[in-house]
């Protein structure tokens, strides 16, 4: 059989063919011999589909074992992953397949109708694991002979955006996500005796490319909810070691009665990224439980960089240590030139983990990855003397509210074209429960009268429910510096 760098790393573990890799609640269970099958049957179909080395593979579809299969299917076919979430409407998926070209794109059966006259081959998935998916690759073999891909080739695109809210795809090969698995099974000490509670979504790095990888790589368990929900979560804690989450999982549960001491005395690592946490939640939830949460740094582009030792100090407010084999630096912001610590700059990240580029956008490419392989990440953070990094705010705009990233240029775009509207700015404030929750300032035109509930309900088919603002107000006018620059550090402050 061929070699398939990151498939082969994921499935290396021997001896482990009807261990439960899956544990679904109600009972059900899949091993790692029946997750392979299936991935050899939904590899078999990719190729009946005309899916060749290379091409683009997108699902839009809810967390299932059969998405977890697509994913591995694909890769054994040679070609590209790309998840989208399903909060995602019509109107902005457009954008991604028409940028991504992709061969085939699996969406959820209920919305199929949805994506008519899409160029691609449309096949669908319902959230138990059923649709024309599954029943087209039914009674194709397990069989399939794994095309070769080399460390250097592509994996899967993920997309992210910028403050000019055009989205791009970061380019993440077979080596960028296998080294990084590897580094983090090892620096967090997972072994095949682990349990994960896998609560997290599976479109993004933190659901799939850490949480799944991990767990694959050292032949762990996942106890794989299809979201978080605060009930399923308290009943299935006594049977994990290890949970994975963003800040709001921890809040949330801080705020059930039910979630003490006695619960969680047998776990042995409690993991929280994709979003700051606060340091009265860290206090918190030391105090309930007794276990430290281990924080953690990553990004779309570079999975994971830094991280809170296993063994040592895990300090609130700090996400901790460069990962072994990974560099991070901090420059100044204009010149590039290194700063010492203590000093607040740039934070740039060198490392395997490090992404290829961005699809059809070498421009991008050429402005944020420097010709000495360090990726330039857009946020703003120092080290302090013991070497721990803290992230002080981003240079860019990005809000990231329980755990999603939210781009306000997408979402002034929408407001700004709504009748009555002569300008909007989106921005971020504190939240309790999401880390950051979204809030837009907007500027109506003379004689419109000012309705949130109106406004709310005209952006409801255009974004997914977790971009729409949970704080509007009317400003007569925006503020702004003297070269026109709207000030959204002065609404902030203003609104926070």
């Amino acid at each position: 059989m061929a070699a398939n760098h990151l498939f082969d790393g994921l499935l290396a573990a021997t001896g482990r063919e009807s261990h439960r890799l899956l544990r679904l609640p109600g009972g059900d269970s899949w091993s790692y011999a029946e997750l392979v099958d299936l991935s050899g049957r939904l590899a078999n179909l990719l190729q009946a589909q005309g899916v060749k080395p290379g091409d683009r593979v997108a699902a839009q579809v809810a967390k299932s074992v059969t998405a977890i299969a697509l994913y591995l299917a694909t890769l054994r076919a040679g070609a590209v992953f790309l998840p989208l979430n399903p909060a995602y409407t019509r109107a902005e998926v457009d954008y991604f397949l028409a940028d991504a070209r992709p061969a085939v794109f699996v969406c959820e059966r209920e919305r199929e109708a949805e994506f008519v006259g899409v160029d691609a081959r449309i096949l669908n998935l319902d959230g138990t694991g059923g649709g024309s998916l599954l029943a087209a690759a039914q009674s194709l073999s397990t069989e399939f002979s794994n095309l070769e891909r080399g460390p250097r080739d592509l994996a899967a695109i993920l997309y992210t955006s910028g403050t000019t809210g055009l989205s791009k795809g970061a380019m993440l090969s077979h080596d960028n996500l296998l080294s990084n698995a590897l580094t983090l099974v090892d620096y967090w000490r997972f072994t095949a005796d682990d349990a994960l509670l896998h609560a997290l979504p599976i479109f993004h790095t933190h659901g799939l490319f850490v949480a799944t990888n991990i767990a694959m790589i050292c032949g762990a368990a996942m106890i794989f909810l299809p979201r978080f929900d605060l009930d399923l979560m308290i009943e299935q804690l006594p049977h994990a070691t290890t949970l994975m989450g963003v800040p709001t999982f921890y809040t949330r549960l801080l705020a059930d009665p039910r979630f003490e001491r006695k619960l969680v005395a047998h776990m042995r690592l409690f993991v929280s990224g994709s979003a700051p946490m606060l340091a009265e939640t860290h206090a918190r939830f030391a105090a309930t439980t007794g276990h430290q949460i281990l924080e953690r740094y990553g990004m779309t582009e570079t999975n994971m960089n830094t991280s809170n030792p296993y063994v040592g100090e895990r300090r609130a407010g700090s996400v901790g240590l460069p990962l072994p084999g990974v560099t991070v630096t901090i420059t100044d912001p204009q010149s590039g030139a290194p700063l010492a610590a203590g000093e607040t700059g740039m934070i740039e990240v060198r490392g395997p983990n490090v992404f290829l580029g961005y699809w059809r956008n070498p421009e991008k490419t050429t402005l944020e990855l420097r010709e000495n392989g360090f990726f330039i990440t857009g946020d703003l953070g120092k080290f302090d003397a013991d070497g721990y990094l803290q992230i002080l705010g981003r240079e860019k705009d990005l809000i990231i509210s329980g755990g999603y990233n939210i781009y306000p240029k997408q979402v002034e775009t929408e407001i700004d074209a709504l009748d009555g509207v002569m300008e909007s700015a989106v921005f971020g404030i504190p939240d309790a429960d999401l880390g950051e929750a979204v809030a837009a300032a907007v500027v109506l035109a003379a004689g419109t009268v000012f309705d949130q509930e109106q406004i709310l309900a005209a952006l409801r088919p255009m974004l997914a429910r977790f971009k729409l603002p949970r704080k509007l107000m009317q400003l007569d006018e925006l503020p702004r510096n003297a070269m026109g620059k709207v000030q959204k550090n002065l609404l902030r402050e203003r609104y926070g």
